[in-house]
C-alpha cells in the first residue's frame, strides 16, 4: 500500500542525511529555494521532496547546451 503522507524531518536531521551544513540548509529554505514548514523556532522538511530537487538542480547544472 502507498504512503499517503511523508514524514517530516527537522533541519539537523536532514543536514546529516544529505552531508551538507545545517547554516547552508536554512538559508536555503529561508530564501525560498527548499520548500520547509515552520514550527515555532524549528524547520521541518519533507526529505523526499527535498533530495529530488537537490538531484533536479545538479542534473540541470551538469547538461551541457549543444
Amino acid at each position: 500500500m502507498k504512503k499517503n503522507h511523508s514524514e517530516l524531518t527537522p533541519l539537523g536531521a536532514l543536514a546529516h542525511r544529505l552531508r551538507v551544513p545545517r547554516n547552508w540548509l536554512r538559508t536555503e529554505a529561508e530564501a525560498g529555494r527548499i520548500p520547509y514548514l515552520k514550527a515555532g523556532a524549528q524547520l521541518l522538511f519533507d526529505a523526499e521532496v527535498v533530495e529530488q530537487l537537490l538531484l533536479e538542480r545538479a542534473r540541470e547544472r551538469v547538461e551541457v547546451p549543444t
